[in-house]
């Protein structure tokens, strides 16, 4: 009996140290505006994959800067085509791996609420300031000049925009109350209870907003990862969080 115990004691012990020589740390390189989505989905995704995330949020600009310098991710996910468009003409991505996994909504928000405000009138903004990303580089920002344009208001008010290295660093400005008004996805203003929405842009008005994810590194691990957040218990979660699900392309 005390040799069977033994034996059983012994298999289990070879069996921990299997599972954990199989688990791994998976580099995910993600755009600010995910944090709280991916947060949210970091304890699913390891019991799901068993493996430790490292999440690490920034512009998408500046982690992409970081991926093509050498910088050790091994799953990108950006709030902008270019800056993935950029790292896969590169060959900094693996091969086959990118798809695109989210869409958004990009929103006007301020601390109070701005029942007379017109988005075609610049009087409207008189003397606001007005937070948002880097309008040549950080994707939020770069949608949210593009639908300032349209809207004829980028050349009245662009000497009122408080430019951010990121979208989550503009909605602090406004939560904070340093800045009037913000220009972010509708995600970031559900994450944030000391803003609300103001106004919607038209999709019409901007680039459509997508989130393509693809790998950096061909570790099996960083697969296991991209998969589950391509899986309807992800989607749940990112729904939550007021992402989009993306359109079919035509």
């Amino acid at each position: 009996m005390a040799r069977l115990g033994s034996l059983i004691l012994a298999a289990c012990c070879v069996g921990l140290l299997a599972s954990a020589a199989a688990a791994e740390r998976v580099s995910v390189f993600a755009a600010a505006s995910l944090k709280t989505a991916l947060d949210a989905l970091e304890p699913a995704v390891e019991a799901a994959t068993g493996h430790e995330l490292r999440l690490v949020y920034a512009g998408s600009s500046t982690l992409a800067r970081q991926i093509e310098q050498g910088a050790p991710a091994d799953l990108f996910i950006s709030a902008h085509a270019d800056w993935m468009d950029t790292l896969e003409a590169r060959d900094k991505l693996v091969a086959g791996s990118r798809v695109d996994l989210l869409s958004g909504r990009l929103v006007l928000i301020s601390r109070e609420a701005a029942p007379a405000l017109r988005l075609n009138a610049p009087e409207s903004f008189e003397g606001a300031r007005i937070a948002m990303g880097l309008t040549r580089a950080v994707p939020a920002g770069i949608y949210g000049r593009e639908a300032l344009e349209a809207l004829g208001l980028w050349a009245p008010l662009k000497a009122q925009v408080v430019e951010t290295d990121n979208v989550r660093a503009a909605l602090a400005l406004v939560a904070r109350g340093e800045a009037r008004f913000g220009i972010v996805y509708a995600s970031d203003a559900l994450a944030e209870p000391r803003v609300q929405v103001v106004k919607a842009f038209e999709a019409s008005l901007h680039s459509p907003i997508i989130y393509p994810a693809a790998l950096v590194s061909d570790r099996a691990a960083a697969g296991e990862v991209l998969a589950y957040l391509q899986s309807a218990a992800a989607w749940r979660v990112f729904e939550a969080q007021g992402f989009l699900k993306v359109e079919p392309r035509p």
